[in-house]
């Protein structure tokens, strides 16, 4: 190996039609900076592959026979695995984007996006840096903007965890690493709980959960 490949990004390429991961595989091959270290055909065995190979970022799709790519991410955050998600589909839905970054990955992008776009996200992702298509991150913005009676919501699972550490004077970052999510995410789940619970900031989440007994 030479010192070029030792420091080139490593990745994984997850995609149930062949022709896209052979394209995706010769795109990254045929530029400096990056080694594909495997392919996988759906989400069950980029986790397999991910613990086996260890890639600095896997490519993955979401809609996959035989086990999706939302669950892969879930699985993979579970696990602690050291690889960065860098979603990309042709998918850009409301029921695809925030159940893919809610599970923990690093970056969303489209498929179209062009080359050099690809090549800066994978990086990015690389360096644990957020990266979202502009139509993603619009709708995301549209999801944790859109105004909530205060108190209709339920927390979710995951809301409450987020929720019982910030009661721990616990930060976003250690908050992250605990949950083995990222930052974004946790500020995410944040906005969401602030507004279920009619409120604007962290202390006042904390009293308002535990006079409503969410807490305690």
């Amino acid at each position: 190996m030479t010192d070029d490949d030792a420091a080139a990004i490593t990745l994984l390429i997850v995609d149930d039609h062949p022709v896209v991961r052979d394209g995706l595989r010769g795109m990254f091959e045929s530029a400096p900076g990056f080694r594909v270290l495997g392919e996988a055909s759906d989400g069950v065995q980029a986790v397999s592959l991910a613990a086996a190979l260890d890639p600095d970022v896997i490519l993955m799709d979401l809609r996959m026979p035989g086990g999706g790519g939302v669950e892969a991410i879930r699985d993979l955050t579970r696990t602690g695995a050291r690889a960065k998600v860098l979603v990309l589909t042709t998918y850009d839905t409301d029921s695809d984007t925030l159940p893919a970054i809610e599970a923990g990955a690093t970056g969303y992008l489209l498929k179209d996006a062009p080359r050099d776009e690809l090549f800066a996200a994978v990086r990015a992702a690389a360096e644990g840096r957020t990266v979202l298509s502009p139509a993603v991150a619009s709708r995301l913005v549209s999801a944790v903007r859109t105004p909530r009676a205060p108190g209709n919501d339920t927390l979710s699972a995951r809301e409450r965890e987020v929720l019982a550490l910030v009661a721990k004077g616990t930060s976003n970052r250690e908050i992250a690493r605990a949950l083995f999510i990222s930052e974004a995410t946790v500020k995410t789940h944040l906005t969401h709980l602030y507004a279920k619970l009619g409120v604007k900031d962290r202390a006042a989440a904390v009293a308002t959960a535990y006079e409503r007994g969410i807490l305690g």
